[in-house]
């Protein structure tokens, strides 16, 4: 990870991850307006920071609101745009939740499936802090590049 640090608007500090820096950049993508311009990418990724006390706010059955189903789209978006980075196959991604918020998310690179993930409980979705966040990313975009890296046929398929 990066030295560079910002103040998150949650508290705590935002790293320079590369994860957080491309799901800044997929975040604002979204702003055709550029009303977002004066926000840093602190306060455009705020909403994925839950504490622990928010997280027990919430309760344990409920259905996901859209900006929720947002929120994880995004996180995944940024996934498959920092796989096809640093491997050169674009990862896309599908997605199947019930509205009780459980569901799985998967990012297909060729006929290759990179990203098997099983989610529950989604209305819940967020990281205490931005290093979890970016580490969170990190790793999963980590173990889909091994993936790519021992099937490189399958993934340009």
């Amino acid at each position: 990870m990066a030295t560079e640090t910002l103040d998150g608007p949650r508290g705590g500090e935002m790293t320079g991850s590369p994860f957080l820096k491309q799901l800044a950049a997929v975040i604002r993508a979204e702003d055709s307006y550029g009303t977002w311009d004066d926000k840093s990418d602190a306060e455009l990724m705020s909403e994925f920071i839950v504490t622990k006390e928010e997280r027990r706010e919430i309760p344990i059955i409920g259905d996901p609101d859209p900006d929720v189903m947002w929120r994880i789209t995004k996180f995944y978006d940024a996934i498959g745009l920092l796989i096809e980075k640093q491997t050169g196959c674009m990862a896309s991604q599908m997605q199947k939740m019930s509205h009780e918020g459980f569901g799985r998310i998967v990012l297909i690179a060729g006929k290759l499936c990179v990203v098997s993930k099983h989610l529950r409980d989604v209305h819940r979705f967020g990281f205490e802090t931005y290093a979890k966040l970016g580490e969170a990313g990190e790793k999963i975009t980590a173990d889909a590049v091994a993936i790519i890296e021992k099937f490189p046929e399958a993934s340009k398929a």
